[in-house]
């Protein structure tokens, strides 16, 4: 009997390391391209896309609820009435993340965000900017290489941002890399 106690307690040291080895990391920092498609929010002017980045930083309370800090800019030179608009967008959102955390090399998640967004224009040399709510609901899923590092196959959100006292949807793309601590 003491012999077998003696081996007990020798793996449990080894069999906690390998249960702590199981458990998902508790932050995550997301940063890639995002692709921008919006109303034009005027009457009788087309939707356009913009391009640029989205950077993100997670920390998760346990296995699948955690919290995420997203910013992301997109820039281009959309068309209105015939006219070439020099256009910036930058988004600063907050909200809570869940995910799918599980034995696979997908981690489906979704998401919530609420903050602001800094809309700048300039055209024919007048130029405006303003910044105001803007909100965020959507998901996607990271393809998992090693326990510290994955590919944003897909990040696909409904962005609504309200500007001039209406409202604009958008709809917005990320890809990327995701390292993992």
């Amino acid at each position: 009997m003491p012999r077998r106690l003696a081996l007990m307690f020798a793996l449990l040291p080894a069999l906690s390391v390998l249960a702590a080895s199981q458990e998902p990391p508790k932050a995550e920092i997301f940063g890639g391209y995002q692709y921008f498609h919006a109303s034009s929010g005027v009457s009788g002017a087309d939707s356009f896309n913009l391009n640029g980045w989205n950077a993100a930083l997670s920390g998760y309370f346990n296995r699948y609820l955690g919290i995420t800090s997203d910013f992301a800019g997109v820039y281009g030179t959309p068309t209105a009435v015939g006219v070439g608009v020099h256009t910036h967008f930058y988004s600063f959102l907050f909200g809570p993340v869940v995910r799918v955390a599980n034995g696979s090399k997908l981690t489906p998640f979704a998401h919530a965000l609420f903050g602001g967004g800094h809309l700048s224009l300039s055209a024919l040399g007048a130029s405006s900017s303003e910044t105001d709510f803007t909100w965020a609901a959507g998901g996607g899923a990271d393809w998992n290489l090693t326990r510290n590092f994955s590919v944003r196959l897909a990040q696909a959100d409904f962005m609504q941002i309200h500007t001039s006292g209406s409202s604009q949807n958008a709809f917005r793309y990320s890809a990327g890399i995701v390292l993992k601590f």
